[in-house]
């Protein structure tokens, strides 16, 4: 059972045994626990079809060149049952050693993002279209972008994530994450700000972190916030004043 699992069941006894002991019980009512609990089966059942999947990438050897070169795959983190789901290119050389999608500086700055929204990590759902680091020559530093052909291998595995957690939303980061996804090449400007779709499921397309690390153009902020705006909208979030107001 996953951490959101784990947590939900505890929350569940916790307020069966306060109703049932406390002088002051909770105030939650009957129809919210019922509620929760209606959601607990659906993680479960979540939880036990993502398990063997993550199982069969940890091992997968489809791409033997990547397959020897990674120090482990990096499957996805975050809820299970996320209304929300990021989507990035391939794993980075931080990812390659923590295991997780998007901890080195692009990562910090999608969690701020994520936060300015109303969310955690522990909230959304973050995967990539590659589940290995694309392999670098001896002593090379940085990274380099998957090849198309890497990316069809892998597709299979994301897609089979997004089948299991069924978000309302996808958010794609960065062209090649869309080139992966949808088989399209075209400029950013022409594809973000508006929504396209992922075998049904609304995506929004917007630019990756690492660009706005290396561009530090307010415009650019604001076109990405701009997109996690349409996102909230979708998602039928409140959206404050000052969210709106940001990058104004």
């Amino acid at each position: 059972m996953d951490e959101f699992s784990q947590a939900l069941e505890s929350t569940l006894t916790a307020l069966d045994q306060m109703q049932r002991e406390s002088d002051r019980p909770p105030r939650a009512s009957r129809d919210a626990l019922d509620r929760l609990r209606q959601v607990t089966p659906l993680v479960r059942e979540k939880d036990a079809r993502l398990a063997p999947l993550r199982e069969q990438v940890a091992v997968c050897r489809l791409c033997p060149h990547l397959a020897s070169s990674r120090t482990q795959t990096v499957f996805g983190v975050g809820n299970i049952d996320a209304e929300l789901m990021f989507i990035g290119e391939a794993p980075g050389a931080d990812e390659d050693r923590e295991g997780e999608p998007f901890v080195g500086r692009a990562g910090q700055l999608l969690t701020k993002i994520i936060a300015a929204m109303g969310f955690t990590r522990d909230d959304v759902y973050i995967a990539n279209v590659l589940k290995c680091r694309p392999d670098m020559p001896d002593g090379e530093p940085g990274n380099r972008r998957p090849t198309p052909a890497e990316m069809a291998t892998c597709l299979p595995y994301l897609t089979e994530q997004i089948e299991i957690i069924r978000p309302k939303v996808l958010v794609a980061l960065g062209a090649t994450a869309v080139e992966g996804l949808l088989k399209i090449r075209e400029p950013m400007g022409k594809l973000r700000g508006r929504w396209h779709s992922y075998r049904e499921t609304p995506l929004m397309i917007t630019f990756h972190p690492s660009f706005l690390l290396r561009n530090q153009s307010k415009a650019v902020k604001r076109n990405v916030w701009e997109d996690m705006l349409l996102v909230l909208e979708r998602l039928e979030r409140p959206i404050s004043e000052k969210q709106r107001n940001y990058f104004r």
